[in-house]
């Protein structure tokens, strides 16, 4: 049996899950996943100590799971899609009663009524950004070409912009060009919107992401990955603003690659920092 702490990963789709795991490993925990079926890469097995797979919705099984393995901290990584919450959800007494006592459907109330229900059992949520590591971006020129001046202007312009819709809860990332807003991220999501926003620039676009003025750094902190480079260099954006200490970054490695293949610059901007040069 390990010495190691216990640590629970809630696991869910695309390689952030992974990658945390892979870094809590190297911190020297002993994990334990809940996955959820069609959803999570099965690599998440050859990562952890257990993996548990369990349908959407099967939250009273979930807690099972972490008792049995002795955990009471819990790391959420990896969202559902919300297709599964549709073609795959299979709510457990346990999810139905929490669900009961939503005030609406929003993102937000759900992972919160969750991670209450959770510390109700004795299991605690952490921060998705406290053994982040390499993941979290930090401030100041990351990848690709260093931005234009043009591009600082619109960065700076298009932050203010993109922490206001965050503060609704609208989304949390805007399509800049020329200090005009071309896209505002919705229920679509972030690609969608720097389709849209760099169709209606000229190649020069600027994407900025952002974390909610308010955010809840257990779930749903902002992220991005190689194919988000991907469809900036097929829609004509030239360069992505993340907030530093607030936006984690999947698959470096990549996203070092193909921001240098497509001249595309990647800054991490503070909010209250001057001209970054």
């Amino acid at each position: 049996m390990s010495d190691d702490p216990k640590i629970g990963l809630i696991a869910g789709y695309g390689s952030f899950p992974l990658e945390m795991a892979e870094e809590l490993n190297r911190l020297g925990y002993e994990v334990h996943a809940v996955a959820v079926r069609e959803e999570t890469s099965s690599r998440i097995e050859s990562l952890t100590a257990s993996t548990c797979w369990l349908h959407v919705g099967q939250i009273g099984s979930m807690i099972k799971a972490f008792r049995h393995a002795g955990v009471t901290e819990v790391i959420m990584a990896g969202k559902v899609r919300k297709l599964l919450l549709f073609r795959n959800f299979r709510p457990d007494f346990v999810a139905l009663k929490g669900l009961l006592t939503l005030p609406d459907r929003k993102d937000d109330s759900i992972m919160i009524a969750v991670t209450n229900i959770l510390a109700d059992a004795g299991i605690s949520v952490l921060s998705q950004v406290m053994h982040a590591g390499k993941m979290m971006a930090s401030q100041g020129h990351l990848f690709g070409p260093k931005m234009s001046r043009k591009n600082i202007a619109d960065m700076k312009f298009g932050f203010i912009h993109a922490k206001g819709i965050a503060g609704m809860d609208i989304g949390q990332t805007v399509v800049v060009q020329d200090l005009a807003v071309l896209a505002v991220e919705a229920i679509e999501g972030t690609d969608e919107a720097i389709k849209r926003g760099g169709a209606l620039g000229n190649g020069k676009a600027v994407v900025i992401k952002v974390a909610k003025p308010e955010q809840d750094f257990r779930f749903d902190v902002p992220a991005f990955g190689p194919d988000t480079l991907e469809v900036m260099h097929a829609s004509g954006c030239s360069a992505l603003a993340v907030e530093a200490g607030s936006t984690l970054m999947l698959e470096r490695h990549r996203i070092g690659e193909l921001a240098q293949q497509y001249g595309i610059s990647v800054y991490g901007m503070n909010r209250d920092e001057s001209d970054p040069g």
